[in-house]
């Protein structure tokens, strides 16, 4: 790494606390318990909503009931989804008469952005219509952001209160989500995006000549619509000559303000945060950035706030932000190398690794955003992961595996780093012989249980998931890199799908019956496998008592404390993925040097 990457990384930490701050004071205020008796105006908005939908917003609900609300609310976006691909060319807003989504596609797609994953095994400009862009995909970035923070909250008032038979009201945390805090960042930046040259329009693709005319081989098909094969099996192509190129239009910033601001990351096009009417400036490509961890920064600072110690909330930052500048560099490293099999054939590697990257942002950019994508859930990428070297596409696969905790999704990043400072008392608490405790709760037997499931669950669904596939027939034939980086392309995908994070290697075409059904069980599992044993952790926590801080508590703030959840960390994800890294990028990282 040079100094520029450094500068870079330092400028990108400063900018991202810098606003954090204050946005995280804003959240503890919004989920205060107190808030509607000081804003009479916010009490008559909420309660009016809540009768819209059929709900009491006095209720303050146990651990079951909450996990029913948020996994009810959920389902019915799911079916909503769905239902909009399968039937988008009978909608309104299809300038380009797009036709119905296949059922497959359908459901992973719902399942994809319900769970906040956004896994996307389609193009967008040639599959989706605006209005499914909008009120199905873009709809489903504030729900999916949404569930994310009102299971952190819920998680924390676990913490917070005291023999409590509750732990808040699932409605009335999901609508503050997003009509205090979504709405208004996302319509805020979607301004910026526009000024800066992203797209938000209706019109139909435009047409526009080329500066030179373009030959290009396209299969040549039966009256079925089937590709002609000749006596060899060979493909039938014709050529096509053209002097013009199709551009897709469409509303762009409003839905790639709240992809990244809600750690979704689905893109409108297919190219994703590479394409031009997504991420147009290194401006843009900067606050893209800065936006991903927003809030899962934000609301490390609204968790010490609420739970009265704000070195609390400056224990978990400081945990994550460590791991995230350790693995930053590594990635920085890893792609400003070429790769040694091209520079053998002479080729000048002085640049670096370019292939698959974005000249206009370059390594340095790229390789950050990946890190910053993959550490938070998010899944938008501005470079083609799968033509990362080695070391460089370990990162983000690395950073998935541990959990998604390095800032991670919005709400998720939070909770599941609480999960692991619950494990990590645990473990100091038999290393010296008293019962744990955090934030002056008694970590108990069935706390640990659930702490555990919510740990084994997605190790389970990925490493399953990736023996499926590799050794069924089925998933072999969508490899198209057998060998190591073929491995590392199906690991990556159950990865991304079990962590519901949603970017890819994209060497795999994931785009059939088979990947789509087993990576969406992949998605719903990774989320609520995890979710529900949160909320349970959070009821039993609430209706137990606070016990006083004694010369034997354990602080779980300070410098001892941030290498012991970093430990954890990355004890647990070493032991569940280490042999199957070893079978991957590791292994294709020795081959390089071996040929």
């Amino acid at each position: 790494m040079n100094t520029s990457s450094w500068i870079q990384i330092g400028l990108f930490l400063i900018a991202l606390f810098a606003v954090a701050w204050p946005l995280g004071c804003y959240l503890a205020s919004i989920f205060d318990e107190q808030l509607t008796r000081r804003f009479i105006w916010l009490d008559k908005f909420e309660y009016g909503f809540c009768r819209l939908i059929g709900t009491n917003p006095a209720e303050d609900m146990p651990w079951q009931r909450y996990a029913t609300a948020i996994v009810l609310f959920n389902v019915i976006g799911v079916v909503v989804v769905y239902g909009l691909q399968r039937f988008q060319s009978e909608l309104p807003l299809n300038p380009q008469s797009l036709g119905d989504v296949s059922s497959d596609s359908a459901f992973n797609t719902a399942i994809s952005f319900v769970t906040n994953t956004n896994w996307q095994g389609y193009g967008g400009e040639s599959t989706m219509s605006y209005l499914t862009q909008m009120l199905a995909l873009a709809v489903q970035n504030f729900a999916s952001a949404a569930t994310g923070i009102a299971v952190v909250i819920a998680l924390i008032r676990g913490f917070t209160r005291r023999n409590a038979a509750g732990i808040g009201n699932a409605w009335l945390d999901l609508s503050r989500a997003i009509f205090y805090v979504l709405l208004p960042l996302a319509y805020v930046f979607a301004l910026i995006l526009v000024n800066q040259g992203v797209i938000q329009n209706f019109n139909a693709y435009q047409d526009v000549k080329l500066i030179e005319p373009l030959e290009y081989a396209v299969p040549k098909n039966n009256l079925d619509g089937q590709p002609l094969q000749d006596d060899h099996g060979n493909v039938i192509t014709e050529t096509i000559k053209t002097d013009k190129q199709k551009i897709a239009m469409g509303p762009v910033a409003s839905q790639e303000a709240i992809k990244l601001i809600g750690t979704n990351g689905g893109g409108f096009f297919n190219a994703n945060s590479a394409h031009p009417f997504e991420n147009p400036t290194p401006l843009t490509n900067f606050l893209e950035m800065i936006s991903i961890f927003l809030i899962p920064a934000a609301l490390c600072f609204a968790f010490g706030q609420m739970v009265g110690d704000q070195r609390q909330g400056w224990t978990i930052l400081a945990a994550m932000t460590t791991l995230f500048i350790a693995l930053a560099a590594v990635a920085l490293w890893s792609e400003s190398h070429s790769n040694p099999l091209i520079t053998q054939l002479g080729v000048d590697g002085s640049m670096g690794n370019l292939e698959g990257k974005e000249i206009r942002f370059g390594i340095i950019s790229s390789a950050l955003f990946a890190t910053v994508t993959t550490a938070a859930s998010c899944g938008a990428v501005n470079a083609m992961h799968d033509s990362f070297l080695p070391l460089g596409g370990l990162i983000p696969m690395g950073l998935m595996m541990l959990g998604e905790v390095v800032f991670g999704g919005v709400g998720a990043g939070l909770y599941g780093m609480l999960i692991f400072a619950i494990l990590a008392v645990f473990l100091s608490g038999l290393m010296i012989g008293r019962t744990p405790e955090y934030l002056g709760k008694k970590i108990g037997v069935f706390e640990m249980k659930m702490v555990s499931i919510a740990i084994l669950v997605v190790p389970l669904l990925v490493l399953g998931g990736t023996a499926i596939a590799v050794v069924t027939e089925v998933g072999k034939a969508s490899i198209a890199n057998p060998g190591t980086h073929g491995l590392s392309e199906v690991l990556y995908a159950f990865t991304s799908a079990g962590n519901n994070n949603g970017s890819a290697f994209a060497g795999l075409s994931a785009n059939t019956s088979f990947y789509n059904i087993l990576l969406a069980i992949a998605m719903w599992f990774g989320r609520f496998g995890v979710i529900i044993p949160v909320l349970a952790i959070a009821g039993k926590l609430a209706a137990k008592p606070k016990l006083t801080v004694t010369s034997g508590t354990l602080p779980t703030h300070g410098p001892l404390f941030v290498v012991l959840l970093i430990s954890t960390v990355i004890l647990i994800g070493a032991l569940n993925y280490i042999p199957a890294l070893a079978l991957g990028p590791i292994a294709e990282h020795l081959q390089l040097f071996t040929r």
